[in-house]
């Protein structure tokens, strides 16, 4: 049933910032399988583009999120959709902010929730130095420069990280 409602929503708005930005802007796919702490993501791969959103932060404010993160990924994806994927469009800049203006939302990037009960996966941090400090370095980054993919420096003094000893 919340389902429906989303997949309502979605549709409501398309329309909606479709006649802002006068363009056709057919509903995208709606998939309910983003975990973590983003409460929705509008995504592309080539020309196909959907929405996801996640089902726990729906499950806990869904009168927020069905107002609020609707709007939010639906602007994102009216902005694509007139300007394309230009490195001059910033994601969260005056093109994005507008829409969300002209759709009666607050251009905000993120949200403020209790997330304390919503499934979190962290990843295992090791620790890395520089030639002025300790750095934390999640796994990801640090599997990266095991392999030798990657090489990562610190903003400060500009030294390459090093694992510590």
């Amino acid at each position: 049933m919340q389902i429906q409602r989303i997949a309502e929503q979605v549709v409501h708005e398309c329309e909606r910032a479709g006649e802002i930005l006068e363009i056709e802007l057919p509903t995208p796919d709606i998939k309910m399988d983003l975990r973590g702490t983003a409460a929705g993501m509008f995504c592309r791969q080539g020309n196909k583009v959907w929405l996801r959103f996640n089902p726990w932060l729906f499950a806990k404010e869904f009168d927020q999120h069905l107002h609020d993160t609707v709007i939010h990924e639906v602007a994102h994806y009216g902005i694509y959709r007139l300007l394309g994927s230009k490195r001059t469009v910033k994601p969260h800049g005056p093109e994005w902010r507008g829409l969300m203006v002209a759709l009666g939302a607050e251009p905000m990037a993120t949200f403020s929730a209790d997330l304390s009960d919503v499934p979190v996966r962290r990843q295992r941090q090791f620790r890395y130095q520089c030639a002025c400090q300790t750095h934390n370095v999640s796994a990801t980054r640090h599997y990266r420069m095991l392999r030798k993919r990657a090489e990562y420096r610190c903003r400060f003094c500009d030294a390459t990280l090093i694992i510590a000893q």
